[in-house]
């Protein structure tokens, strides 16, 4: 049985199918994909979650795995310009998608500073290798797993140790330099300076690999994997919300839900991981306390509002990030002292601009995204205040009219992420990525209370962010075929 049908629930219950396992997803929504979820409107397709299409390689070597590609199910293209970044009026930096006109750009904006990034992005070319051969596909049981001289060698190289912010400022001395390379970590779960300058693989991601878009939305990625998920014979029930797994003798052997029992062999929690452990097991079953899981760093979460605009928008690309405030302060108000910003930054998708498919003929389809302290008081009237002041913004920075033009709109935050996904403390990016929470030190990804329950997605190994919660799956799933033999199993 897999709990939840999220990247990490889809992978997992693909790769198991795929060797052999009967396995069967349920879903509390009536929509699979977790936080990748759609809905519509009047014309109106709205991605609920994930908008960056970065590490392109990892999808390839998801379909690859089962003789697929991902262009057996949608269609990407690349962004270019990848970004924009307003720091102002009139003061907009636009990231171009070739690395010889981003090198121009980064000259023109601090002579010589191209060599800078070229050296930069060497060392996170070589941060991301080894990161992705060495580190995200192993399942985090204990240090051993990294006692090989070659990973020892490496984490010196990796930069484990010190930090992206000092990394980035010993190479460059320009403002928004710095800041457009320190923006990748943002939602990783820290501060730049606390987050490890072996993130700064993250740019590399971000700049060589490219920014990519599937046509018709990040929902098309959603609807492959089910369509390989069902041709490799998963179940997926919706509108079948698990209340409890029930035990016996250290195993469990039902997952219950409102109106049926499934009797199964192994349980994966593609879920929340501390919901389906502090509310779906009896307390002599769970592994933590409810103290060791509210002493986790968690990444932020989000207030989101989805948009329906009856005018074309001037001046915006499909992604735009609004740095015109202060980045170490938003940063602070996040992290280091939790509360809602006093002068946000914020994010800007525009999907229309790239996609025709996704909102009527003359409109546009904008979502706006402002990142927040999880565990946060979240009211209507917040919700209003903080739309207020990013549309006051929004209009001025681009000189036009746009809140007059709005013909839909729905605000999320962290009640919705409560009540949609049981996400903890209304986290939308799960557990933070900081030292004290990489690889083994993460919640592990085997219950050792109960021998056939495992858990994949963001508050496990490897981590937050779409690709990892990918590669999560595939890790849970080669685990359990280590333990538990197909021919045996019903993983539902």
């Amino acid at each position: 049985m897999v709990i939840g049908s999220g990247f990490a629930g889809l992978a997992a219950a693909t790769s198991l199918a795929h060797r052999g396992y009967d396995v069967t997803i349920l879903e509390k929504n009536d929509i699979p994909g977790g936080r990748a979820r759609k809905f519509e409107h009047e014309g109106f397709v709205f991605d609920m979650g994930p908008s960056w299409y970065w590490m392109p390689d990892v999808f390839e070597q998801y379909f690859a795995r089962f003789g697929k590609k991902p262009s057996d199910y949608y269609e990407l293209v690349r962004l270019d310009p990848s970004y924009s970044v307003f720091f102002g009026k009139d003061d907009v930096m636009e990231v171009p998608a070739k690395l010889d006109d981003l090198y121009a750009m980064f000259d023109r904006y601090e002579p010589g500073s191209s060599a800078k990034l070229k050296q930069f992005l060497a060392e996170a070319e070589y941060k991301y290798r080894v990161g992705m051969e060495e580190f995200v596909h192993k399942p985090g049981h204990s240090i051993m797993e990294f006692a090989d001289w070659r990973v020892i060698k490496s984490l010196f190289r990796l930069q484990m140790f010190s930090s992206l912010s000092k990394h980035v400022e010993k190479l460059f001395q320009h403002q928004q330099l710095r800041e457009l390379l320190k923006f990748p970590v943002l939602f990783l779960g820290a501060t730049p300076e606390n987050t490890p300058a072996m993130y700064s693989l993250m740019n590399y991601a971000d700049i060589a690999l490219g920014t990519w878009y599937p046509l018709g939305g990040m929902h098309k990625i959603v609807e492959g994997m089910v369509a390989l998920a069902e041709e490799k014979g998963v179940e997926i029930l919706l509108n079948q919300e698990v209340t409890r797994i029930h035990t016996e003798n250290g195993k469990a052997t039902k997952v219950i839900t409102a109106d049926h029992e499934y009797e199964c062999d192994v349980v994966v929690g593609g879920a929340d991981y501390h919901h389906v452990e502090q509310h779906l097991l009896a307390g002599e079953d769970r592994r933590y306390s409810e103290r060791y899981w509210d002493n986790r760093v968690m990444a932020p979460s989000s207030l989101l509002f989805y948009l329906g605009v009856d005018k074309k928008i001037e001046g915006l690309h499909h992604h735009n990030l609004f740095f015109d405030r202060d980045f170490t302060r938003h940063a602070h108000e996040i992290y280091e002292e939790p509360e809602w910003p006093s002068d946000p930054l914020f994010y800007a998708c525009v999907p229309s601009v790239t996609d025709s498919s996704v909102a009527p003929a003359g409109h546009e389809n904008l979502f706006l995204l402002v990142p927040l302290a999880p565990d946060l008081e979240d009211t209507d009237e917040l919700r209003e205040r903080y739309f207020d002041v990013i549309m006051d913004r929004l209009e001025d920075l681009t000189g036009q009219e746009i809140r007059k033009h709005i013909v839909y709109k729905r605000s999320y935050a962290h009640r919705d992420f409560k009540k949609d996904y049981h996400a903890y403390k209304g986290n939308a990016y799960g557990l933070a990525n900081t030292l004290l929470q990489t690889a083994f030190l993460k919640p592990k990804l085997r219950s050792n209370k109960v021998s056939n329950l495992y858990y994949a997605g963001q508050l496990t190994t490897p981590g937050p962010g779409v690709p990892p919660s990918l590669i999560s799956g595939q890790v849970v799933a080669a685990e359990i075929q280590k333990h538990v033999q197909p021919e045996k199993s019903l993983v539902h």
